[in-house]
Formats: structure tokens, sequence, C-alpha cells
């Protein structure tokens, strides 16, 4: 390490501090005080700097900043590390301007449109990515995955049956309780079989399905995918030549689909027996004459509509995992974030297209 010293120059009426070896972060503490103990005007000379490092500089540029010092003697490399010092030297504004009320509101809705319009664009074209994987395995069959298809069967499917179906069947019990405390002030409580068995087989059945599904399956598809992102594995795949898009996407997508109309059902069977087991205890309305009612009053079109509905609303949640699982890209917060945001992002959309399948049913007559 070399040695530095301070002289001083009557002469000029300057006093120079001559720095001779290394201005590293090793010496930062002497050499602060060796600079504080110079009086002004300070002239630091930098002929014998064999070696500095961004602490040094910043400790010359401090000096020159603050106290005007000149420096002298200054070679091209260290000259440009100050200048580099320099540039970085900007104030930063801890706490953000406060801006007025509506101007922060109309901010914040910009900013969440943009990335509405962000994540629209990049999910029609990961769709587009899917169509074209689906394409090429129409082509080449042998590329298809039978096995990771069972395997999601089993993970979208088997292992929801058992949440599912306690959902639903409190769901059947809290319609029947419901609809019984508004209609017996009518003296019709006969009807809240006609409101069980509607909205089960045609909304409910299908909708609390899908929320559940995209809360357990769709995050599960973005926690999985976003992980072996992270990992470099998709990566890796894509370097043997194995299309990540065929084997990983497609098939959580063909296990949410297919998997989703036989939860469906297995969902508006098993609301429908826990409303009838409330109407049997509560209403004193024997299973039997539940199951009559039932078959008079709910056509099997609301049946089909509930059914067709239960696909479409598979391929959206599958779509939407895949979609947030292959956007993960940083570090593992973005695990957290993206699997967040497939949950909320298919839920929205499953409501949605369920509103657009309302209309459509009843401009067609499907009431």
């Amino acid at each position: 390490m070399g040695e530095q010293s301070t002289t001083s120059e009557p002469e000029s009426g300057a006093n120079v501090y001559r720095c001779v070896g290394s201005i590293t972060i090793a010496r930062a503490g002497s050499t602060q005080r060796e600079l504080e103990a110079v009086p002004d005007p300070l002239t630091i000379d930098l002929g014998g700097v064999e070696k500095m490092d961004t602490v040094g500089a910043w400790l010359i540029y401090r000096s020159v900043r603050d106290r005007g010092a000149k420096v002298i003697n200054v070679s091209s490399e260290v000259c440009g590390l100050l200048d580099q010092v320099a540039d970085f030297d900007t104030p930063v504004q801890i706490r953000p301007e406060e801006r007025p009320g509506p101007l922060r509101i109309l901010d914040e809705v910009g900013g969440w449109v943009s990335d509405a319009g962000e994540t629209l664009v990049g999910l029609v074209g990961f769709l587009g990515s899917v169509l074209l994987g689906f394409a090429a395995i129409v082509r080449r069959p042998k590329r298809f995955r039978i096995n990771a298809v069972i395997q999601r069967f089993d993970l979208v499917g088997v292992r929801a049956l058992g949440i599912i179906g306690l959902m639903s069947f409190l769901i059947g019990i809290v319609i029947g309780q419901q609809g019984a405390v508004q209609l017996q002030q009518f003296g019709a409580e006969i009807y809240t079989i006609n409101l069980i068995g509607r909205i089960t087989i045609r909304e409910l059945g299908t909708l609390m399905t899908a929320i559940m599904v995209a809360g357990r399956s769709g995050s599960a598809f973005a926690a999985q995918l976003g992980t072996m992102k992270l990992t470099e594995e998709i990566d890796a795949m894509r370097t043997i030549g194995v299309s990540p898009i065929e084997a990983l996407v497609i098939p959580r997508m063909l296990s949410a689909v297919v998997m989703m109309p036989l939860l469906s059902f297995y969902s508006m069977l098993i609301t429908i027996i826990g409303g009838g087991i409330f109407c049997w205890i509560s209403l004193d309305i024997p299973p039997l004459t539940y199951v009559q009612r039932l078959q008079e009053v709910v056509p099997m079109r609301d049946l089909w509509i509930g059914l067709i509905k239960a696909p479409v609303f598979g391929f959206i949640i599958g779509l939407v995992g895949c979609f947030q699982g292959m956007m993960v890209e940083g570090d593992s917060e973005q695990v957290g974030t993206r699997t967040t945001a497939a949950v909320v992002q298919a839920i929205f959309l499953v409501i949605v297209l369920d509103a657009v399948f309302a209309v459509f049913f009843s401009s067609v007559g499907w009431l």
C-alpha cells in the first residue's frame, strides 16, 4: 500500500495533498481524515496514484464538489473513474412527491389498464403457441404424452374430489336454507326444490367448481412451471429439442378440459344431495318427493348448459395458469406474484365467460 503525504505551498496560496500508491476502500478512513486536515484552498495531486477504486474516487470527487478542491496530474483512467462517479451523483428523493388525489387515481387506473392490455396481448400470443403445439401433436401423434396427461388427471380431478364435494354439499344446504326462509313467507316452501335444482345445475355447480379448480389447480400449474423456469429446466428442454408447450402446457390444459365436466357433474350431484337432506330434515319433504319434483322442474337443457360451459372454463383455467407460470423470470418472488395473478385472472375470466354464456343462452331461448 502506497503512502500519502500532505505539503503546503505558501507561494501559491494553496495546500497540496499529494497521493502516492493506492486510494482504495482499505485506506478510506485515513484518506478522509487527511483530506479534512488540509485547509482550504485545497489542491489534490494524483500524479503518484497507481490504483484507485470507486470509494477512493468518491472521496476525491466529494472534496471537489463540497470544498471546490482542484485536482491536478490526473491520468486518463482515474479521470474516467471520477467522471463515472460524478455521473451517478444525482439527488435521490426518499419520499415520493405528493400528487393530488385525482391524479394518483388516474395514474393507478392507467397503470392497471396498461398491465391488463399487456396481459391480454401476451395471453393471446400464448394461445397461438398452444394451438400450434396442438397442431404439431395432431400431425405427429407419437409426440403426445399420455402419461403426463394421466398424472395431471390425478392432480386436477381425483385429489379435488374431497374439497369440491364438501363445498358442494354445504352450498346445497345454504341454498336450501336461504331459499326456504324467504319462501316460507308466502307458504311456498315446496319451491325450494325448484331453486336448488335450477340454480345448481344451470349455474352454481359449474361456476363454483371452476372457481375451486382455478384456486387449486390453476395456481399449481403456475407454481410448477414458474419453478421450472427459475431452475432453467424449461431452457434445458428447449436445448435438447423438447417443446415445453407440448411436454408441459398441453397435458395440463387437456387435464383441466377433460376433468372439468366430470367435476361439475359431481358438484351438481353433491349439491342436490345436500339440498335434499336439508329439505328432508327441515321442511319434511321426503326424498322421493324431492327427486320427483326435481324431474318435473329441471329441464335437461339446464344440465347441457352446465356441461357445455365446463370444458371452456377448464381451458381458460389451464391457459391462464400455464401462461403465468411461463412468464416467471428474475427471482423466486415472481413465483408467488405470478401464481396469485393466475388465480385472480382465471376467476375473473371464468365469471366474465359465465355472463357471456348466460346472455347467449337467453338470446337463443334456453331460459
